[in-house]
């Protein structure tokens, strides 16, 4: 059976190096426009939870694909009425928000958060 890209080893340092790009100087707006950090506490462990995602506006809204949702659980937080969520440096602030997750009849899983 082949392996998820997430459980592969190779991920942490692929967040690490994404984490800095995100917080350099010049480099961070320009990666800053498809990618962020989210930062949510939750649901049954109660711990806060950092992750880079990749994100698109949609208005006033920003919305998260789920690449491999099944591979993923994070997003399950924010099912049914959702939950808050911190969209950490969007626009050069941290802002915080509510997000809703929806699966759609082929599988894809989209995290809709609309900020205040």
């Amino acid at each position: 059976m082949e392996r998820a890209i997430n459980t592969s080893p190779v991920v942490p340092m692929i967040n690490r190096v994404a984490i800095a790009l995100l917080e350099a100087p010049v480099l961070g707006r320009l990666v800053g426009r498809g990618l962020t950090k989210i930062r949510y506490v939750g649901r049954r462990s109660g711990k806060t939870v950092e992750l880079i995602v990749g994100y698109r506006r949609s208005g006033n809204d920003i919305i998260i694909g789920v690449a491999t949702p099944d591979a993923k659980t994070w997003w399950h937080n924010f099912l049914g009425a959702g939950a808050p969520i911190e969209l950490l440096g969007i626009d050069g602030r941290d802002r915080i928000a509510h997000a809703v997750a929806n699966r759609d009849e082929r599988g894809r899983v989209l995290v809709t958060v609309r900020r205040s």
